[in-house]
């Protein structure tokens, strides 16, 4: 019995199955009944079905393709149904425009209100996208960008991968004879190894920055040449190719330039070959002149070994050259020749190196990149508090509007055209306020440009424009997106009634809204508070050495020969407490060399930083001496040098005043041991290094002036070095200065966030100025009834308050631990770094409560006085 049943079921389901027509695809089908006009649709949609059960039965997955295909053929205007907005359009975007105009003159406090909250907002947002897209297209002006190179050193010390950009002399001309994949190839020498030269011609002396580059360099990097051939003007070692302004300054018109003989540092004479133009500010190399590096050659040959590292190397591959494969060609390319199996040369786009200029344990791990990133994240959140405002009040203020709702809705109109109305409005007004944010950047520009070292301007080309609209339409629906759906939704008879049901969702999403607005900005505070809080302890803290009221100026001309009388006969000036001569500034790293010393492991490599220093460089920068003693004229200490405690450490020397080290393979004794100091970034830990007394290779005078002298001493050694140095101009730095442009990034990260945090504190405050108004306004029958029954002013105003209070509380409660993790992170990067106090956080929660309770009392104040009776009455 039971097969039999089952035999009728299968064959009835086969039956069924069987009789079953194929269906086609229903969202294709729903897509169609759409779009397709009215006398159309049943015709069309007839055929295209017996189409369809026709193919099906030969190959369904084929009837699927070919019935969508069809439908798209006939989505054309020809069989679409007609648009009422369409048909209308005009007159719709004039009705639309005209109750929008009437909208802003009714509501004048909220138009004011957003007005200022979106064109402060897109202001900001502009300037931060003129400096994002400047700092986005560094060095990417260049003709061979993408095929650009430059080749970097992976060396490894002692378990450690560290990443250098100095590389041999000979690396890039040696890479273009033997790799075929190499079109160009040049060496430049860092802008930060020579100070500003002296140039003269005729009668004019000027200084100028300049570089010695390799012969192929302007076929490396696109730098326009006005006057000159770029493949011969740096072919003679005798030749020199000047920019456009310096042959304005020297020679006018420019093109009288070439031919032209200029004096370099009063030394030897170079002719002028070629003339390029200006170097625009979005190039990170910035130099006035250009000298072949073959005069290196000739004044440093020695300098040319293999196991030097100095210049910087650039390449420019051939078209369809594979990178990952050269780079595996090039890996033994420097041990090979050194027999130092710990230095690896790879390539990296060069333009990137701008951005992304960090590298931990030689892998790209950063840089500037994440200021870009930071300050993007602020313009869209700076953007989004502005939007924010403009939901809360349109939304907060829908009674206002309700009752037109309910007769529009009466009437007929759908709410599809109700949200276009709502987004017209708030388009229009982000049309207004991108207007006048572009008088605030027209306005602020200049100063912002001083803030951040650039030299920005608001052009109008296309990119901007296309960038312009697409803010305009994005904040636009973004703005008036939720309060055109809320308003829209309402049914016309309960819109009629002028009543809106309490919405709770509603509700919390502006309250919602107001917290994450305060979050950001008790984010903005504390931000504030730790930057500053860093930066002061830089400046402030202890480096070893003391770096006020010190200048150093270049070792030239008459002083090159006479070093030691120009020092004895400068501390002889008025307001000079001492006068000495280092191989560099205090500031940076330096050169660092190998050194070996006795009970030293074979293994260990040991690159320490080196000074070369003149007698009494150590006492004129106030540095302690722990330890045997500083360099003396009364004693033999040609061949002596003095340590930092560091250096001393990493040998692990015990007493060792008086032992010797190999260096460069002269021996050297210790003759002393300094405190550490910092010569570094405090972004790292103090790196061992020596002083060795070397006069004769320092490039520096160092001279400190007594404090509240600084003007007429400076005047003083001004005078004194003109006479003794009549041909070159005296150009000095303060010590102080050049320790502080270290960190010139954090400061102007510093000074970027005080004003953008700032300004989002402003915006959040008019959201909840307008908030805590409309409240009141809505509340002013309760208000007058309770006054009435007895309630003191404090009482109104503390119940008016409340909730604007608790979510400025619960804001702050998010933010602080958010605060916290980003404090973290961002002072992570320094080995040096304050420590972060629970009350910088706690001021930032307390100045947000206090600059929020401010903003609300200040309107509820002013209703809790207002006449009981005119409340009731007006309500």
């Amino acid at each position: 019995m039971a097969p039999a049943n089952s035999r009728a079921g299968a064959s009835f389901g086969f039956f069924v199955f069987k009789t079953m027509k194929p269906t086609p695809p229903h969202n294709v089908l729903k897509f169609l009944r759409w779009f397709c006009r009215e006398d159309y649709i049943d015709e069309i949609e007839g055929d295209l079905i017996e189409m369809f059960e026709a193919q099906y039965s030969r190959s369904p997955t084929v009837a699927k393709w070919s019935f969508l295909w069809t439908v798209l053929r006939h989505f054309r205007p020809a069989f679409m149904k007609a648009s009422r907005i369409g048909q209308n359009s005009t007159t719709m975007v004039q009705h639309n425009l005209k109750i929008a105009y009437r909208s802003f003159l009714k509501h004048k406090s909220s138009f004011v209100i957003n007005l200022i909250g979106l064109s402060s907002g897109l202001a900001c947002s502009l300037l931060i996208y003129l400096w994002v897209m400047d700092e986005m297209t560094m060095d990417q002006f260049h003709q061979n960008d993408k095929r650009l190179y430059q080749v970097l050193e992976r060396h490894e010390q002692n378990g450690q991968v560290g990443v250098q950009r100095s590389t041999p002399w000979l690396l890039a001309e040696t890479l273009k004879k033997e790799m075929p994949e190499v079109e160009y190839a040049a060496v430049v020498t860092p802008a930060y190894w020579f100070p500003k030269f002296t140039l003269k011609s005729d009668d004019k002396v000027i200084k100028a920055d300049g570089q010695y580059v390799g012969t192929d360099f302007f076929n490396v990097f696109s730098f326009n040449i006005i006057h000159g051939n770029k493949n011969e003007i740096l072919t003679d070692k005798n030749s020199i190719v000047i920019s456009e302004e310096l042959a304005l300054r020297l020679f006018n018109p420019t093109s009288d330039a070439l031919g032209q003989n200029i004096m370099f540092q009063q030394e030897a004479e170079y002719t002028v070959t070629g003339v390029f133009e200006n170097i625009g500010h979005n190039s990170s190399l910035q130099f006035d002149f250009v000298l072949s590096v073959d005069l290196v050659k000739d004044m440093q040959p020695h300098a040319f070994d293999w196991k030097n590292a100095g210049p910087h190397s650039f390449v420019v591959l051939r078209e369809g050259s594979d990178t990952k494969e050269f780079n595996k060609k090039i890996t033994k390319f420097i041990s090979d020749r050194t027999e130092d199996k710990h230095r690896t040369p790879f390539l990296t786009i060069f333009s990137s190196n701008y951005l992304y200029g960090d590298y931990e344990n030689g892998i790209q791990s950063g840089g500037r990149i994440e200021y870009v990133q930071l300050f993007s994240l602020i313009a869209a959140f700076i953007l989004i508090i502005a939007c924010i405002n403009f939901m809360n009040l349109a939304t907060a203020q829908a009674s206002r509007r309700i009752k037109e709702v309910g007769v529009k809705k009466a009437m007929g109109v759908s709410r599809k055209l109700l949200i276009v109305q709502y987004i017209t409005e708030s388009t229009l007004l982000v049309f207004l306020a991108l207007i006048t944010s572009l008088v605030l950047v027209g306005l602020l520009l200049p100063h912002f440009n001083i803030i951040t070292g650039k030299q920005l301007s608001l052009r109008f080309d296309a990119e901007l424009i296309v960038s312009m609209a697409l803010i305009i339409l994005a904040t636009g629906i973004l703005a008036g997106s939720y309060p055109a759906l809320y308003l829209s939704k309402f049914r016309p008879s309960t819109a009629l009634k002028g009543k809106l049901n309490k919405n709770v969702g509603a509700l919390w999403i502006r309250k919602g809204l107001v917290i994450f607005q305060f979050t950001l900005s008790v984010i903005f505070i504390s931000s504030i508070i730790i930057i500053y809080k860093q930066i002061e302890f830089i400046q402030t803290k202890s480096i070893g050495y003391n770096k006020e009221n010190v200048i150093h100026f270049e070792v030239e001309g008459n002083i090159s020969s006479n070093l030691e009388t120009f020092i004895n006969e400068l501390e002889k000036v008025p307001g000079v407490l001492g006068a000495s001569s280092a191989g560099q500034s205090m500031v940076g790293g330096g050169n660092t060399s190998n050194i070996k010393w006795e009970g030293k492991d074979p293994e260990l490599i040991s690159n320490v930083a080196f000074r070369p220093a003149n007698f009494g460089l150590i006492e004129l920068l106030g540095i302690e001496v722990v330890e045997g003693r500083s360099f003396s004229q009364d004693y033999n200490d040609s061949l002596s040098v003095v340590f930092n405690e560091a250096g001393i450490e990493t040998m692990g020397l015990e007493n060792p005043i008086g032992k010797s080290i190999e260096w460069g393979g002269i021996n050297l004794k210790i003759i002393g041991v300094v405190k550490d100091f910092h010569f570094e970034s405090l972004r790292a830990n103090v790196n061992p290094m020596f002083f060795v007394l070397a006069p004769q290779y320092t490039q520096k005078v160092m001279v400190r002036i007594e404090g509240g002298k600084l003007t007429q001493t400076l005047i003083g050694i001004e005078d004194f070095y003109s006479q003794y140095n009549p041909d070159f101009v005296f150009d000095y730095t303060f010590l102080n200065e050049e320790y502080r442009n270290q960190y010139i990034s954090e400061e102007r990260v510093s000074q970027l966030a005080k004003y953008f945090g700032g300004i989002t504190i402003i915006i959040s405050c008019l959201g909840l100025l307008a908030l805590a108004t409309f409240t009141t306004e809505k509340r002013q029958k309760e208000i007058g009834i309770r006054k009435l029954l007895g309630s003191s002013v404090l009482n109104i105003v503390k119940l008016l308050s409340s909730d604007f209070i608790k979510m400025v509380v619960i804001a702050v409660v998010i933010a602080l631990p958010v605060s916290y993790v980003f404090a973290e992170e961002w002072l992570s990067s320094f080995a040096y770094r304050v420590n972060l106090s629970w009350w910088w956080f706690g001021l930032s929660g307390a100045a947000a409560l206090a600059i929020a309770w401010l903003t609300v009392s200040v309107q509820t104040l002013r209703a809790a006085n207002l006449n009981p009776v005119d409340c009731i009455k007006n309500e």
